[in-house]
């Protein structure tokens, strides 16, 4: 039989990759999220509001794995309103899974759940790792330690392995993604230094993210706190220089702080998510000898841009414009 895995947050922009991904290396999907619209069409669909029982409970029995995806963006303003759904809809959806696995007759082996490298304190610190990074104070750094503690404090069975994900920006070019965004902005030659430039930037290219959970999937002796990040986290006024030669824009026009926040608000989200400096180092990936195919953002960069979307991701690439050509075609 094949393995089964089941993917919670399926519609989304990481859930749609992995399920392509999982599908294409012979796993049997099961694609759960509120709606269909952004699910890659892998598998099976079961409809869940984020929080309640529901027939999606059968589909964890014996599976293989199970990943929970599921959370509002936080690509928006951090009012009141915003703020709690962002932390009910972490908290919910991995309390409800959790009640799910404590109730089958043979639980899923492992347990993947979403968190963020977000939870570490700032980069003016060092560089922060799973063994002596130290978690921040602010609401974005609460937000994924109470996360965190909802998982593992879950009393799911002994057998149940269970690993929590510190993500960076995982990169692809996807309508609404991080890459996408500064793309965008890098053609029309806003891609300059914001507030100074000197924050480091955590990201992961999508092949070894997707190849991050193949590895934690297939070593059984793998558990709790996994940065997913890659190795070189340049600052990000470098971060943008090297996305505007890949456009081939010379002009990148900086930013200071308040016209980030005025720009940020216009576009009705939150500052921090271009001003906070994250500087996670994925120093229990690469002891456990997992190699990274992009360790570096130029290369990773290039090629990210010759793959747009999910069918464009993992379609044979072709060869890629450049200079004034490339130009042409990202205007």
């Amino acid at each position: 039989m094949k393995p089964i895995a089941v993917i919670f947050g399926a519609n989304g922009f990481l859930g749609r990759y992995l399920c392509r991904h999982w599908a294409r290396k012979g796993y049997e999907i099961v694609a759960v999220a509120r709606r269909r619209d952004g699910w890659s069409g892998d598998g099976m669909f079961l409809p869940w509001d984020g929080k309640n029982s529901g027939p999606w409970e059968l589909a964890l029995e014996g599976a293989s794995v199970v990943v929970n995806l599921a959370g509002r963006s936080v690509d928006c303003r951090y009012d009141e309103k915003n703020r709690r759904e962002l932390m009910d809809s972490r908290i919910d959806s991995t309390r409800a899974i959790g009640k799910a696995i404590r109730q089958c007759i043979k639980p899923p082996a492992l347990w993947i759940n979403a968190s963020t490298a977000t939870i570490y304190r700032d980069a003016r610190d060092g560089p922060q790792d799973e063994w002596k990074g130290e978690p921040g104070t602010g609401f974005s750094e609460n937000l994924a330690q109470k996360w965190e503690e909802s998982f593992f404090r879950d009393a799911t069975p002994a057998p149940v392995r269970k690993v929590a994900l510190r993500m960076g920006m995982v990169m692809a070019w996807e309508v609404r993604s991080a890459l996408a965004v500064m793309r965008k902005m890098a053609c029309a030659g806003l891609g300059g230094a914001f507030a100074g430039g000197g924050q480091r930037v955590s990201w992961v290219h999508m092949d070894d993210w997707l190849a991050a959970l193949d590895f934690l999937t297939i070593n059984p002796l793998l558990d709790g706190v996994f940065n997913v990040t890659a190795p070189e986290c340049p600052e990000q006024r470098d971060f943008q220089q090297v996305l505007r030669e890949q456009v081939a824009m010379p002009i990148g026009m900086p930013a200071t702080e308040w016209m980030v926040k005025l720009g940020a608000w216009a576009l009705g989200t939150e500052a921090e998510l271009v001003m906070k400096s994250r500087w996670a180092v994925p120093a229990r990936l690469l002891d456990e000898g997992f190699r990274f195919r992009w360790p570096r953002w130029e290369p990773a960069v290039n090629d990210l841009l010759q793959r747009r979307g999910v069918e464009g991701f993992f379609r044979q690439r072709a060869a890629r414009p450049v200079g004034i050509r490339a130009w042409a075609q990202a205007t």
